[in-house]
């Protein structure tokens, strides 16, 4: 903390931007069912600890509520203006994947408040965004590119694509590690390619699967990223995300200011987040085999439904994906390779008989 010396005013300083994506990405490992009231509380709890952007929607962004992708316990709107609601300093932001949302659905929540446009697609598309981010750019919202599934594009193709996402007007870029599957070194070769590639920001959101979302996270500030992706208490797809918390709390040794206070997002995580988990967020045998096949974090619950109805192994369903390098919005095809493990297995048996 500084004293800005002319009004006296308490000036925040910080080396990064901090987006916590606990009601977004956190989405998919509740199964969408989030209500207002837990809403208010996260958004209350992270504000009054000095986080700048929570990002609000469903776990595959605006207009995800779906028999697809599962169905929202509350209307995705009535979360985001209770988050807005629910505001001192923070803004709110929304993610949006061109095909699933629409720009009408961008002018909704800008109209309820919401201040900053996620616009995400895999690493290869991101041709699809021009409408979607000029769009937000004529709504008067910050417009980020937001590139997932990182680890299925290499740093100068990805740079390609983040060339191509600040061509469109976007104020941010990001890339993201859906399938938890990158390394440490994986990580600093990409940022350094696109950082020294680009002229605005870059971004860098990471998942748990094995175990690096906070050292991949720190390395990508090193590097040059100067926003960063957190969940409270880690709550996200698969085996969760980069925990808010503890990510605040080793910058704070690192002497990495990141202007939150991390007693209050312990508090958070441990008093608000921790009691709606249905399950705690580790890395087990089925969330570290999204990160060693790079598969999208987001399948891991749909895979157990499968798995389950099937009567087939959720680890041969999850290998096989990655196999195939399903992406996100192939969720169907999560049902199909359950079928076809299933119906090997039968044909099989009867031979074997």
């Amino acid at each position: 903390m500084s004293t800005a010396p002319d009004t006296g005013r308490t000036e925040v300083t910080r080396d990064f931007r901090l987006i916590d994506s606990t009601l977004r990405d956190g989405s998919h490992a509740i199964s969408h069912q989030y209500d207002v009231d837990q809403v208010v509380a996260i958004v209350r709890g992270l504000d009054a600890a000095g986080v700048q952007v929570i990002e609000v929607a469903h776990g595959d962004g605006l207009g995800g509520s779906s028999f697809n992708y599962g169905f929202s316990k509350v209307d995705e709107l009535a979360l985001v203006e209770a988050a807005v609601g629910a505001t001192t300093q923070a803004q709110i932001a929304c993610l949006l994947v061109p095909g699933i949302g629409t720009v009408d659905d961008l002018k909704r929540v800008r109209d309820l408040g919401v201040g900053v446009a996620r616009i995400a697609v895999h690493c290869t598309e991101a041709d699809i965004t021009e409408q979607h981010i000029k769009a937000a750019k004529d709504l008067g919202m910050e417009a980020v590119g937001f590139l997932m599934m990182a680890h299925m594009n290499d740093p100068k193709g990805l740079l390609q694509q983040a060339r191509l996402l600040e061509s469109y007007g976007a104020d941010t870029v990001y890339f993201a590690d859906s399938a938890g599957a990158l390394t440490t070194n994986e990580v600093r070769a990409r940022v350094a390619e696109i950082v020294g590639g680009i002229d605005v920001p870059l971004g860098v959101h990471a998942h748990q699967n094995l175990s690096l979302a906070v050292a991949n996270s720190i390395a990508a500030y090193e590097e040059g990223a100067r926003n960063l992706d957190g969940t409270s208490a880690g709550l996200g797809a698969g085996a969760g995300n980069c925990p808010t918390e503890i990510l605040a709390a080793v910058c704070e040794k690192n002497g990495i200011e990141s202007g939150v206070d991390v007693l209050k997002l312990m508090d958070v995580a441990e008093e608000v987040t921790r009691p709606l988990m249905s399950r705690q967020q580790v890395v087990d045998r089925a969330g570290l085999l999204l990160g060693y096949a790079g598969v999208y974090g987001s399948f891991l619950l749909h895979a157990q439904r499968a798995a389950e109805r099937y009567g087939v192994s959720q680890a041969d369903i999850l290998l096989e994906l990655g196999r195939r390098k399903v992406v996100g919005g192939q969720e169907d095809m999560i049902i199909d390779v359950a079928l076809e493990l299933a119906g090997a297995h039968a044909d099989a048996e009867a031979t074997a008989s």
